[in-house]
């Protein structure tokens, strides 16, 4: 009878690990920070885990327009995506270089985008005083 209540209960606990396995989220492969880290990677690897900024994905932008550090992205002229940055947030890391950029045809052909303004490394921002790639 002992060896029967053992088995019963051996088998309710394995079926609760599988339960509490199966309920349980995926890992999040999200980093905020993937851009600080793509600048510094050596050698070109791939960073990891993936972020934000993979490209293609629903969640591209969607941390950098939340925080504030891209305030607007303007399609209303069919030549040019302007993406607009307020390097100004608290969390930004970046500063204006006080220019625009403009990169021609990188949306399509004949449409061109402009980062407004270009935005640089912050060199007061830790990670970026430290990333030997930027030095």
């Amino acid at each position: 009878m002992r060896i029967k209540g053992l088995g019963l209960a051996g088998f309710l606990a394995a079926a609760l690990v599988t339960a509490v396995h199966l309920a349980a989220p995926p890992p999040a492969h999200a980093s905020i920070h993937e851009i600080i880290a793509a600048l510094c990677r050596a050698g070109g690897e791939e960073v990891a885990p993936y972020g934000q900024n993979k490209f293609g994905s629903p969640s591209f932008l969607r941390a950098l327009q939340a925080s504030g550090f891209i305030s607007s992205i303007d399609t209303s002229d069919p030549t040019k995506v302007v993406i607009h940055f307020d390097p100004t947030v608290p969390n930004s890391k970046f500063i204006s270089a006080g220019i625009d950029l403009t990169i021609p045809d990188l949306v399509g052909p004949g449409v061109d985008l402009v980062l407004s303004p270009l935005v640089i490394p912050d060199p007061e921002f830790p990670a970026h005083a430290n990333c030997h790639n930027l030095i």
